[in-house]
Formats: C-alpha cells, structure tokens, sequence
C-alpha cells in the first residue's frame, strides 16, 4: 500500500502544471483569467518560476534557494492562488513569502511563532552535543541584532506592500491556528525543518497535529519538510543532530487522521550517513518532504 501512495512528488506536480497550461491555452485567455480567479487554479511551472525570480525578493533569501529548492517545493505543494495557509514556525519568514507571492492578492498566510517563553518556567533540559553540532558562536564581535518573527514578516511587508497579505502570529504550536479559522478554516499548513526541534522545545505534537487537522478544511493538506534520522532513533537526536526519523513523524501525522498522500525526493541524499549534524564529508543533509491530506 505504501509503494501505491509513494509518487513521485514533483513529476506529478509538474504534469498537472502541465495539462493545465494545455486546457488554459485552448480555452483562451479570457477562460484561464477566470479560473485564476477562482482560486482553483494550480500555479503552473512558469508562473512558480517566475515567483522565485522575482527581483524583489532579498539577497538572502535567494542565497538560500539552491537548497531549499523553492519552485519544486510550492510544485509539490500544489499551490493556487486565493488560499489561505498557515505556516508554522515561520522563523524569519524565507517559505512564508514564498506562499503569500504564490497565493496572491486574494490569499491569505498566517507565519506563526509561539509566544516568549516565561522567563519564570522552569529550564529547559540542557542539550549535550553529538557528532559534529553546529558549530558555537565567536566569543568576540559585535553579535547581530536578531528579530523576533513577527518583527522579521513586519519587515518584508513593510519592504514590499505586495505582501501585505502576510498575517504575523504569535500562539502556541498546540493550538496554532487564529480562532476564526481554527475550524476547517485553512486549505495549507507548512512546518519546514522544524518538526524535529518540537522534541526539543517540550511540544505537546500530539496535540498541535490534531489542532492542524481540525483548523485544516477536508481536502486540505499539510505539508513537512525535515531533516532525515537513522530508523529508530524517533525524534531523539532533535536536539544533537537536529534530525528526526521519517517512519516516526509519519506515524505521529497519521495518529491525528491525516492520511499520506504525496512523498518528494528533491531534496533527497542518500550519500549522507544520517549519524551527524553536517555530514562528513561536507553535503547536503539528507531531507524528505511529505504532505498529507485531511480526508
């Protein structure tokens, strides 16, 4: 049954983008600015293209691009104008611009982060590092100012109005979603290299998984991306290796009702030996991304 829902991801992606631009051209233009319009309408491989090669978009960000592959990611995705998305852990906000270029004036995406930690909280466990962990900060210079992620997507749509469909988020990983949308709201969830440092920030997943899929609309799909573990070292080098297990996320996404429906090997190395945080000899790090659906 696994070998039937194993596709492969992009190919797919990248022929319904295809057949589309087909049916749209003989339909005329009139036709395909409607279907646009609607909301229904897969981006095709040009218009993706097009997005990550937007001049406007900063010179980190495209920096970034030769890894994280942009165009094959939101192809996977299966990404349309006029959807409403909900990115987890948007960080400085590098996939959350990304989805709000591609989902356009009509869309809608929410980049959340959770909210400070009580400075009265307990501590969180100390990490012992294994292997060859990132490296640690120089003792001297001057450090960088960080911003927090809501100041980072501020920034971007203050840089470029075209974004002001970015909604800064600051709630829980538990419960993720806006209120008004925490109900079959949302068509997207994306939580990119992050599902593995849950298992470090003390993340109730079970529970954030389930509140995905209630705020998800049936159809609608959440997609992850990750760094890939060892089998049956589960999620225990999150903090170490920051890796986590495919077969282990899979079963966590798949407890909350969430079925698997499209699995991509883009970002797939199977030179990496998994057992460090940089592999030896420097390569890229063994990745899979997954997306699920909500029945």
């Amino acid at each position: 049954m696994h070998s039937a829902i194993r596709k492969t991801g992009i190919a797919a992606a990248l022929l319904s983008a295809a057949l589309l631009l087909s049916a749209c051209g003989s339909a005329g233009t009139a036709s395909g600015s409607a279907a646009k319009a609607s909301g229904n309408a897969t981006l095709s491989q040009q218009e993706i293209a097009a997005i990550v090669a937007s001049p406007d978009r900063s010179a980190a960000d495209r920096n970034s691009d030769a890894q994280r592959k942009p165009a094959l990611v939101l192809a996977f995705i299966g990404i349309r104008p006029g959807m409403v998305a909900l990115d987890l852990n948007a960080a400085g906000g590098y996939t959350t611009e990304l989805l709000a270029r591609a989902v356009g004036p009509n869309g809608r995406v929410y980049g959340q982060s959770p909210p400070p930690r009580d400075a009265n909280s307990p501590p969180q466990k100390p990490v012992t590092p294994e292997g060859n962990s990132a490296p640690p900060r120089p003792a001297s210079g001057t450090p960088a100012v960080r911003l927090t992620s809501p100041q980072a997507l501020a920034a971007r749509t203050a840089a470029n109005p075209s974004l002001a469909n970015i909604v800064p988020l600051v709630r829980p990983f538990e419960n993720p979603a806006p209120p008004e949308l925490a109900g079959n709201g949302l068509d997207l969830v994306t939580l990119m290299f992050n599902y593995h440092d849950t298992g470090n920030w003390g993340t109730n997943r079970a529970q954030m998984n389930r509140s995905v899929f209630n705020a998800l609309k049936p159809g609608g799909v959440y997609v992850i991306a990750d760094h890939a573990g060892r089998p049956g070292t589960g999620i225990s080098e999150s903090g170490t290796l920051h890796r986590i297990e495919e077969a282990f996320l899979r079963r966590e996404v798949e407890a909350a009702g969430f079925h698997l429906i499209d699995e991509g090997f883009f970002l797939r190395n199977p030179n990496d030996p998994r057992d460090k945080n940089t592999p030896e000899p420097p390569q890229p790090k063994d990745d899979f991304i997954l997306k699920f659906v909500k029945p």
